[in-house]
């Protein structure tokens, strides 16, 4: 099961970190929410194997730290957001479709 796409509609927005929303719930280590809006992960299902690091062709992510997480100790954090052009390469590559690509 993948990102909920309306994700937007049915969670609350809980914070912001590196100039992008996150919505909840979040409770480290274990749920760490989905960051992002326009490009969003969902951090919960999320595996770390950084293919939407490799064929983002504007470098939108970078690798986060998330020790004690239990899919995964890095995820793909989408710090440059607004850098986003809407190719969709990330949000095809993903393996868990934990990424919504929304213009």
């Amino acid at each position: 099961m993948g990102i909920d796409p309306d994700f937007a509609k049915k969670r609350q927005k809980v914070g912001t970190h590196a100039g992008h929303d996150v919505w909840g719930p979040v409770e480290p280590p274990t749920k760490l929410g989905i960051h992002g809006t326009k490009v969003a992960v969902d951090f919960d299902i999320c595996t770390g194997d950084g293919v939407c690091i490799d064929v983002c062709p504007v470098s939108v992510y970078e690798w986060l730290d998330t020790p004690g997480h239990p899919t995964s100790s890095k995820k793909s954090d989408p710090v440059r957001e607004s850098d986003c052009i809407f190719c969709m390469a990330c949000e095809a590559a993903c393996p868990t479709q934990a990424i919504k690509i929304s213009p």
